[in-house]
């Protein structure tokens, strides 16, 4: 392809990844920033800003910690070793910590308390306060808290993972010094809240006012409160694994002990405490973060759940697809699939009244014969898993693929997939060495003489809670072809098969990649005339950031929507002139991939993908992903307007410079155009029809 002799080898031609995700969070971070957003949402960014950095460090920055112990030296795509990206990162998170500390402290807690939420400390209680505090730690708190002294006959305790932690210096009667930790109980409230039901008060200060209970006779000298960060991936040798769900198991209780990636420590931390922490937690001096309390702003979660509608976004409801709708009967939804694809789009469109309820249906309808899932994350009172529980006890053939190895979500599936199992339901645990992140369900049902097969493939999980607040988009469709893709595509995620070829889906590992490649080469043979818009959450894939940089030079035009890494660099003369990449970020998380290509495979035959692969390495070679075909027209139409809607939006859209810069958007006169609230409208319009 044109431009690929030219460009290869340049590094400069690709973005960190590790950066780029940074540059992500601090557009999370920007929407605590806006003072136009209710002030609850604003908390409740701060607390994703804080629980999406956790996950960063357990997994990403700890596997770069992995590369430098390891004496690795390769390059990443855009030139870096795993040092050099170590340090740029340590660099680029004190300055977003420390602007998150001031988006707390010098917006929402003014802007809280003017709605009367307060934020106290224990120095400013009067004595009823105080009493009232007291009587809580006594009935409450101390109970279950366990001062673990250190000194030569008792060892340093073990710090587990996430955990809030005091560091206590006492001072005996000789005016000997000795050194405690006091852990913060995780099982308890964030906050304790006191009886007006205004003021909050931190539960590790309620802690530090008591500390003499739990050391009578001694003067509490000193107290810190430190939290620490552990490498939490988990690494499976799965080919030596007799019991797949056991060894997920044992890597699951493993992981608390992984090796100590960050340590967080208040502002003020003496330094003898901090290098006795630093030696028995065996944290570099550059893996310590000294922050401005109150430490694990994910706490914050805790008072994005007041009853206090007002401080939030309106409540969104979601619709019930028009077509649905003029159903007499719910339980006709099969007839209604069976008319033509059906496209949902969530939250916009109920998943409840769609997906969650066709699976209902199925489970209890008698002419229903088989159900088979794959399930990545759900919801742990999952209405999915209920359904599919009790198709099992009606006789029904039950197939579901639990994926073991969701991050984070390990535990829960373990325990769903125990669940399914005693309910008689075939539990399979996916393809070794892959890890299966397709969202497909396949329904086989008796109809007359004939059997038919009833699909579903989204871009989301079969999860009811997160389909509330993640864009998602799904088919719905009874066409033979799919339907003949999903039996073979089960069939080979339950027993074994080679891939055949596929009518209507992509399937990673193997067709993907090339066909997603081939239509990028097809587009640029239009030249200027060409057109590629794609959404997506992640663009790292070096292979497929070159075939678009080639297409750009072919004088196609690409349009990038990606909400959160992105390792292309957008318009760079010669390179990539013809290339914009935008981000949408806000009240729902951007979660759907489509990718579009205006001819297709023909000048008539425009090709629109939905599916759950993102253009990574993990999602194109190391994963089970499906796209789907998009045929239907009106299908097609609704894919091209939620395209349309993200590209005019000004509110929450960012725009990626050629230098790396992302540049918020603003309406600058024109007509605000919010891509959430858009959709909302756009839906309630259906609804009307």
């Amino acid at each position: 392809m044109a431009g690929e002799d030219t460009q290869a080898g340049r590094p400069d031609r690709f973005l960190n990844r590790e950066l780029s995700w940074l540059e992500f969070n601090s557009r999370v971070l920007a929407l605590a920033e806006r003072r136009d957003s209710p002030v609850l949402e604003r908390a409740k960014f701060l607390a994703i800003f804080s629980t999406n950095l956790d996950e960063f460090y357990q997994v990403r920055v700890a596997g770069l910690s992995d590369q430098v112990a390891a004496g690795i030296t390769g390059l990443t795509p855009d030139g870096l070793t795993a040092k050099e990206q170590l340090v740029a990162i340590h660099q680029k998170v004190e300055e977003l910590t420390a602007r998150a500390a001031s988006v707390f402290h010098d917006q929402v807690v003014p802007d809280l308390a003017e709605n009367h939420i307060y934020f106290s400390r224990w120095v400013e209680l009067n004595e009823s306060d105080r009493a009232y505090l007291i009587d809580v730690f006594e009935t409450q708190i101390h109970p279950v808290l366990t001062p673990l002294a250190v000194d030569p006959s008792h060892p340093f305790p073990y710090i587990s993972n996430l955990s809030l932690n005091l560091a206590v210096v006492v001072r005996d009667q000789d005016g000997s010094r000795h050194v405690a930790r006091v852990k913060v109980p995780s099982l308890l409230p964030r906050f304790v809240v006191m009886p007006d039901g205004e003021r909050f008060l931190p539960l590790e200060q309620v802690i530090a006012a008591h500390l003499d209970r739990l050391f009578p006779g001694l003067e509490v000298a000193e107290h810190y409160v430190f939290r620490l960060i552990r490498n939490s991936d988990i690494s499976l040798e799965e080919d030596e694994a007799d019991d797949l769900l056991e060894a997920v198991e044992v890597e699951v209780r493993r992981r608390r002990f992984g090796k100590a990636v960050r340590l967080e420590v208040e502002r003020g931390m003496s330094a003898p405490i901090r290098e006795l922490l630093e030696r028995q937690l065996d944290v570099a001096e550059t893996e310590v973060a000294e922050l401005m309390g109150p430490i694990d702003l994910g706490g914050l979660w805790a008072v994005y759940g007041l009853d206090r509608p007002e401080l939030k976004d309106p409540a969104w409801k979601p619709i019930t697809p028009s077509r649905e709708r003029q159903l007499d009967d719910p339980g006709e939804l099969f007839a209604l699939i069976r008319e033509g694809d059906l496209l949902v789009h969530h939250p916009y469109d109920s998943f409840a009244t769609t997906v969650e309820e066709l699976i209902r249906q199925a489970s209890m309808d008698p002419d229903v014969l088989a159900l088979k899932m794959t399930l990545y994350r759900t919801s742990g009172d999952s209405p999915i898993v209920q359904s599919l529980i009790r198709a099992a006890d009606g006789g029904k053939q039950v197939a579901v693929l639990v994926e073991l190895k969701a991050r984070f979500d390990e535990e829960a599936n373990i325990e769903w997939a125990r669940r399914l199992e005693e309910a008689g339901v075939h539990v399979v645990y996916g393809i070794t060495g892959l890890k299966t992140h397709t969202k497909t369900a396949l329904i086989v049902r008796r109809e007359g003489d004939r059997i038919n097969r009833y699909c579903h493939v989204g871009t989301g999980n079969y999860n009811p809670r997160t389909a509330r607040i993640y864009e998602d988009l799904g088919l719905l469709s009874c066409s033979e072809d799919l339907g003949a893709d999903l039996t073979f595509l089960f069939n080979s995620l339950t027993g074994y098969g080679t891939d055949i070829g596929y009518e209507r889906l992509l399937v990673a590992p193997t067709g993907v990649r090339p066909t997603l490649r081939s239509l990028i080469e097809h587009e640029a043979g239009y030249g200027a005339e060409g057109l590629i818009v794609c959404k997506m959450n992640s663009l790292v894939d070096p292979e497929m950031i070159d075939a678009f940089y080639a297409a750009s030079q072919a004088g196609v035009n690409i349009v990038l929507l990606v909400r959160g890494i992105c390792c292309l660099r957008p318009g760079v003369p010669g390179l990539s002139d013809n290339i914009r990449v935008r981000s949408i970020v806000g009240r729902y998380l951007e979660h759907s991939r489509v990718y579009h290509f205006a001819h297709g495979w023909g000048p008539d035959e425009p090709a629109w993908y939905i599916g759950s692969a993102d253009l990574m390495p993990r999602n194109l070679d190391r994963r089970v992903e499906a796209l789907v075909s998009i045929l239907d027209h009106e299908a097609q139409r609704r894919l091209s307007e939620v395209l349309e809607v993200n590209l005019s939006d000004n509110v929450l859209a960012w725009e990626l410079d050629a230098d790396d810069k992302w540049r918020k958007l603003e309406p600058e006169g024109a007509e605000p155009v919010n891509t959430h609230l858009r959709l909302q409208e756009l839906a309630l319009e259906r609804a009307r029809r």
